[in-house]
């Protein structure tokens, strides 16, 4: 099968032995961070450091000055993470650590496809408070930016067009291409003390901006009678009286009921199809014929994150196929790629994504048994997370399981 690992820049640039490092995995292509969140990840093998630690949501090339002019929403370049042997020396930003890195990559032999996270901006949040979700508590999410406005919708579809198609790529992923909420992983996360499942994360992640209200009220809602449901759902969740039980649409209706759930399910899920659709006719636009669009997504589309969920029917008819999340036993496996075969197409590429990082729940031991099970299931490609964050061991056991 074939299979891509992914790269961040700094794991490349300023290490000379990365490139080959990475292709001696076995894998035929990388997929490459051209614009990434906040974070902090560690570089076990780069000779000039241990841990990077990217500040805020950045590209990792040079934006275009003539897209972004004027604009008040507008992405912002990397800092001094992504430095490493800057030409004139400096550590103010290195220009392009996208476009060294690829450049690394692909005189080891390997396909560069560009990596993109959109909805997940804890920078633009901090700058634009009004552009956040907003809970049925008044919350704002900082770190997600609410896609059912205008001008956020606008910035993410440019995003999406400038940082998939840089030079040299064949193709591009779409992460966070839909709804963020509550879940974020954030540095210092302390909202584990009341256990929220599936239907009380989606109430949680229901936004109540201004644009959203409208949009509920449009289909009939009363903005701040739904707003107040929710609550009152959610009060015997918070107080430990309520144990919910079961996943997706039928585990919501019980905690809101059938028509309340309906209607926020319709209009998230129109107003995610409707921008997977306009950010994937723009990448289109900008690239060459055969340039591929995958999106990192789940088939149930009532889940928020990075793979966001989708109306498989509608939007595999858009991109030329998903990135699934499936690590996990065969149950994950099953619920990621099962409920797709009978959407796909002739050619409809499914990755399934497996982390290969022990320390973060990967298990790169059974890394040939799990994807032949995906296989069966009707993977085609593996997607391996990630291979600068992996310990010598973990690669030892890909390079096995490729082999």
């Amino acid at each position: 099968m074939r299979t891509s690992a992914f790269v961040y820049p700094w794991d490349v640039v300023g290490d000379p032995a990365a490139a080959d490092r990475i292709a001696a995995l076995g894998v035929q292509q990388v997929t490459l961070a051209a614009a990434y969140h906040s974070t902090r990840a560690l570089t076990p093998r780069h000779p000039k450091h241990r841990v990077v630690t990217a500040e805020y949501a950045a590209v990792l090339y040079p934006p275009d000055e003539q897209r972004w002019r004027g604009r008040e929403l507008r992405p912002r370049p990397a800092g001094s993470w992504a430095a490493d042997d800057a030409p004139d020396g400096r550590r103010d930003g290195y220009r392009d650590a996208y476009g060294a890195a690829a450049r690394a990559l692909a005189a080891a032999g390997l396909d560069v496809h560009t990596w993109v996270v959109l909805a997940h901006n804890s920078r633009l949040g901090a700058e634009h408070p009004a552009t956040s979700v907003v809970n049925a508590f008044g919350d704002r999410y900082p770190w997600a930016p609410c896609i059912a406005q205008p001008a956020v919708r606008s910035y993410l579809v440019d995003l999406a067009a400038e940082a998939a198609v840089r030079p040299g790529a064949a193709g591009t992923e779409l992460e966070s291409l839909g709804w963020y909420g509550l879940a974020h992983l954030h540095a210092h996360d302390k909202i584990g003390g009341v256990p929220l499942g599936d239907a009380a994360q989606y109430l949680m992640s229901l936004c109540f901006c201004a644009d959203c209200r409208a949009g509920y009220a449009e289909l009939g809602a009363d903005p701040a009678e739904l707003a107040a449901a929710v609550r009152s759902a959610l009060g015997p969740v918070f107080a430990g009286e309520s144990a919910e039980a079961g996943t997706g649409a039928a585990a919501i209706e019980k905690l809101l009921g059938p028509d309340a759930t309906a209607l926020t399910l319709a209009w998230r899920t129109a107003t995610a199809g409707s921008l997977q659709e306009e950010a994937v006719a723009a990448v289109r636009r900008a690239a060459a014929p055969g340039f591929q669009v995958l999106m990192h997504a789940d088939p149930a589309p009532y889940r928020c994150g990075a793979n966001a969920g989708v109306d498989a029917a509608r939007i595999l008819g858009r991109v030329d196929g998903f990135v699934l999340p499936c690590t996990g036993g065969p149950a994950v496996r099953e619920a990621m790629l099962a409920p797709l075969a009978p959407h796909r197409r002739e050619g409809t590429v499914l990755a399934a994504n497996f982390t290969i990082v022990s320390g973060m729940g990967g298990s790169p031991g059974t890394l040939a048994a799990d994807a032949a099970h995906a296989a069966e299931l009707g993977a085609t490609e593996l997607r391996l997370y990630h291979a600068g964050l992996a310990s010598d061991a973990d690669l030892g056991a890909v390079r096995a399981a490729l082999a």
